[in-house]
């Protein structure tokens, strides 16, 4: 049984997913958006939501994607994309360049789960043109290889591997990352960091990983770092929050995790410190190199 954090983002997903779904369903595809070939023109696009642009200051995404090695026409996978927020700038962009995109998806029999997945799907069918064909296989405690083997040029943990943690399930994301990766290939990772010499919690019940941790754990699977950046550290986080890292943005929580928010809750401190501090690695397959 995974932790019951292990879904605190799901009602933001589906809210996300549902918004877009109904938001291209309302255009009817009416809106042409022009093919990005480049990151700057992904991150861009008239088709992301502006509540997702807004965070671009958090997440950096044209700096991380770089730092990663999306390049043109690669193949990539992303574990668990959630309601599409990198997506929404991946998928465009390697659809105009000749690549495409594994979406290893929420493996999961609840409503939730289901609903979640579904909504994702009827975002990517709603605009062809701009996703291309985008192949949805599933990442879970019984799921299958991710990709074909030794197909990708890149996969992809964006802030999942607490959620992972605490649902048992983290050395087989490593696993299952590896397998599917080329010889040569990265596996770029993004996740809440724990203060440096923290004792890891394997439940990360509240959200944060300790980074030397995450590094362990891809050498076990056969991973050598290649790269650490600070490219979305936060100095301001000092993660001592009342409700873990879910008391920060986007989340905000304000009570224990299934109760109603408290009013009198103050935000102003947390919204303050902005979205959490992060660790940005990026690990390599060994082999030989490729482009």
């Amino acid at each position: 049984m995974a932790h019951p954090d292990v879904w605190f983002s799901r009602r933001a997903m589906l809210l996300g997913a549902a918004a877009l779904s109904a938001c291209s369903a309302k255009d009817g595809g009416s809106k042409a958006a022009v093919a990005p070939t480049t990151l700057e023109a992904a991150i861009a696009g008239s088709w992301r939501p502006p509540a997702d642009r807004a965070r671009d200051r958090w997440r950096h995404p044209l700096e991380s994607l770089q730092f990663w090695g999306l390049k043109p026409g690669q193949t990539v996978v992303e574990f668990w994309p959630g309601a599409g927020w990198y997506t929404d700038i991946v998928d465009p962009f390697l659809a105009a360049t000749g690549g495409k995109l594994y979406a290893a998806d929420l493996e999961s029999a609840d409503a939730d789960g289901r609903t979640m997945v579904e909504a994702y799907r009827r975002k990517l069918a709603d605009q062809p043109k701009l996703y291309g064909k985008v192949e949805i296989t599933a990442f879970g405690p019984s799921s299958g290889p991710v990709a074909p083997a030794a197909s990708a040029d890149l996969v992809l943990f964006l802030r999942n591997l607490h959620n992972w943690m605490a649902a048992g399930l983290a050395e087989k994301a490593f696993r299952d990352a590896f397998a599917a990766l080329k010889p040569g290939g990265a596996l770029g990772v993004e996740e809440h960091r724990a203060d440096p010499g923290a004792v890891p919690d394997v439940t990360a019940a509240n959200g944060y990983v300790p980074q030397d941790y995450v590094v362990q754990l891809a050498k076990e699977a056969g991973f050598t770092l290649a790269a650490a950046s600070e490219i979305n550290a936060n100095p301001k986080d000092t993660k001592d929050h009342p409700f873990g890292v879910w008391t920060l943005p986007p989340v905000r929580r304000s009570s224990p995790r299934g109760k109603p928010a408290d009013p009198s809750f103050d935000r102003a401190k947390y919204d303050a410190i902005g979205e959490s501090d992060r660790m940005t690695l990026r690990f390599v397959k060994a082999g030989a190199t490729h482009a």
